[in-house]
């Protein structure tokens, strides 16, 4: 198998588009006092809500021509709110990294001065969901000039390579579209098909041994079966297809009675629960002394 080479992936992240120049501000812009004609924000409304309520009831009462009158009086609504000063002026990301945020932003589609009242939470929530970065997310209005867009954040747990192609996954193995491997190289890296189905179950009890995880290049998953450990100097640990818990603890005690980890080897096979199979790495030829 070719070693695991970090970065270089075949997917291209697309370009991102530049933010249009009314975009919303994220820091919170001063609050209108009153409104145009010295109309106060909440008297305005209240009367926009009795007449929206009006509106319904007449909705209610003709069918499809209510209807069609009580949407138009909504946008009427939504014109007065904005006299009113319910515009959108900010929008606070919370919960996301920084490479998020641009993401759930754009996705968003907010514009400033956008009628902030007029805004539907619900296909907006739909639309911040449907980031890969977002695992679930909240939309809240805070009035008169900005909305909350709360995200809880799919962990990233390790960068899977595979075909040629890397991809950040998260801590169910699905890969997150919007991530770049190149980003993520502190990242622990998967190689092979069926990676990043099992790396959850591998990972944690990988990362409980430190001397171990340190000297770990990539964990390379085997005909879907089981995994290698390959090393950065190029070393491998052969671990079985059940209880890996046992032979890592097994390698533990090893590299505590004869720090092997330290003195080096050219493979380690704990396939085998009765058997620990240590190969030395060959000895460097000395060079013949002058003269010989």
């Amino acid at each position: 198998m070719p070693a695991p080479v970090r970065g270089d992936s075949r997917a291209q992240a697309k370009p991102r588009a530049k933010s249009a120049p009314d975009a919303p501000q994220r820091g919170r812009a001063a609050r209108p006092a009153a409104a145009a004609g010295g109309r106060s924000p909440r008297l305005v409304l209240l009367a926009a809500a009795g007449v929206l309520a009006l509106a319904g009831a007449a909705g209610l009462a003709t069918g499809g021509r209510g209807e069609r009158l009580a949407a138009a009086v909504g946008h009427a609504v939504d014109g007065k709110f904005g006299d009113a000063g319910f515009r959108l002026r900010t929008v606070q990301v919370q919960g996301a990294s920084p490479m998020a945020t641009a993401d759930i932003v754009r996705a968003a589609g907010l514009y400033r001065d956008q009628p902030l009242l007029g805004l539907d939470l619900a296909q907006l929530r739909g639309q911040v969901e449907k980031v890969g970065w977002v695992k679930d997310a909240r939309v809240v209005r805070l009035l008169p000039d900005t909305l909350v867009i709360a995200v809880q954040e799919r962990r990233q747990m390790a960068v899977w390579q595979h075909d040629g192609r890397s991809a950040v996954i998260d801590d169910h193995g699905e890969p997150i579209p919007e991530a770049d491997p190149n980003h993520f190289t502190a990242l622990p890296l998967v190689v092979g098909a069926g990676a990043a189905a099992h790396a959850a179950e591998i990972l944690p009890l990988v990362a409980q041994r430190p001397r171990l995880m340190e000297r770990l290049e990539a964990l390379v998953r085997v005909d879907d079966r089981r995994w290698d450990l390959r090393m950065k100097d190029g070393s491998l640990i052969q671990l079985p297809a059940v209880a890996e818990e046992d032979a890592l603890g097994q390698l533990e005690q090893l590299e505590d009675r004869s720090r092997i980890l330290e003195l080096g080897f050219e493979r380690i096979d704990l396939r085998n629960p009765d058997t620990v199979a240590v190969r030395p790495r060959p000895a460097t030829p000395t060079a013949p002394a002058a003269g010989v």
